[in-house]
């Protein structure tokens, strides 16, 4: 029996980096979101790009088709197709924006290109079934924090958006993941630090917070300072790094914070805005999102987390971004290519 022809069903397709994502919207509201990781990077402490294009080309097929099935719908329902674009990996984002192109030629419906960072500002608006979708009022400012981003958005609209301030040099993601494995910690360092910081005492080490004027952010001095100060305590006693994991961990990230709220909380305050968000992978840290809650209620703020599965890299953020650009007559030409990095918004 065929579905309510008035619905919008919007599959969208994330394969911006290691994770090969689909899922499929209904107007807005979730029906399937399935993500298949890449476990082969582990072993070479980062992502190797030409092994996460390969993984992609290997997952696409059935994690679109499993996306599908759990959203109960036929490619031939499908409105629309949304893709991320970039930025990303190069041969990572070919793989996606290839698969929807074909696909969209194949059911004769369009292709929409999504810029991957305005996934992860809209994926508040990803609505699901029996739960309270709370979504913040336009305008609000979103910190966007992951591996390659740290910006703080304005964002007047779904397709309007204003960077007011981002990171000069490394993103705090990347700052998480480098210091982690000069530590010996592990990869993806966000995740172990976050973990040993619960164990650590916050104030126990100071490390440098650079002053960067206006709303930009600068990471690289944070991690020369922890660099410096481990080598030095090291060479005192070679057992201080595993002696003190914790307290390092909790120091750090509570440094790394510190140093995302001040410039959050006066981007607020020039602003007059009141709704935050978080977004991006960081946004997962528990230190981070425990200190925004904490400053929404001491000033008042509106604050809109997103849940976990919607932090990391994935395709529902992709499809309720495209969903946007669908309804505002948006179409993307099929001799589009995908983009490693791209200039604004």
């Amino acid at each position: 029996m065929s579905l309510n022809i008035m619905a919008d069903y919007i599959l969208g397709i994330e394969s911006s980096c290691d994770d090969t994502s689909a899922a499929v919207i209904r107007d807005g509201y979730l029906l399937s979101n399935v993500i298949a990781s890449q476990q082969v990077h582990k072993d070479f402490g980062g992502v190797v790009p030409e092994l996460a294009s390969r993984a992609h080309e290997k997952n696409i097929v059935p994690v679109v088709s499993q996306a599908l099935d759990k959203a109960g719908i036929k490619a031939s329902d499908l409105t629309a197709i949304a893709f991320t674009r970039g930025p990303g990996l190069l041969g990572s984002l070919l793989v996606g924006t290839s698969f929807a192109k074909a696909l969209g030629i194949a059911l004769d419906i369009p292709v929409i290109m999504v810029n991957h960072l305005q996934g992860h500002i809209l994926a508040g608006f990803v609505k699901q079934e029996g739960k309270e979708n709370r979504q913040p009022s336009f305008p609000y400012l979103c910190l966007l924090v992951s591996g390659g981003n740290s910006q703080i958005v304005k964002v007047n609209g779904p397709l309007d958006f204003e960077i007011l301030g981002q990171t000069i040099d490394d993103a705090v993601g990347e700052a998480f993941d480098k210091c982690s494995k000069m530590m010996g910690l592990g990869y993806p360092g966000g995740p172990v630090i976050d973990r040993l910081a619960k164990e650590g005492d916050p104030d126990r080490f100071v490390f440098a917070k650079p002053q960067i004027p206006g709303l930009d952010y600068s990471f690289s001095g944070v991690k020369t300072s922890l660099l410096y100060f481990v080598r030095d305590e090291m060479a005192k006693d070679p057992d201080f790094l595993e002696k003190n994991k914790e307290d390092i961990c909790a120091s750090f990230q509570k440094t790394l914070i510190d140093i995302l709220m001040s410039k959050l909380v006066k981007a607020a305050r020039i602003t007059g805005i009141k709704d935050i968000t978080i977004g991006g992978g960081v946004s997962a840290n528990s230190g981070l999102r425990s200190r925004v809650e904490a400053e929404g209620r001491k000033r008042g703020w509106n604050t809109f987390l997103p849940e976990f599965k919607f932090t990391t890299d994935n395709a529902a953020m992709i499809a309720v971004a495209g969903w946007f650009r669908y309804l505002a007559g948006e179409r993307t030409p099929l001799d589009v290519a995908p983009v490693s990095r791209i200039a604004d918004y």
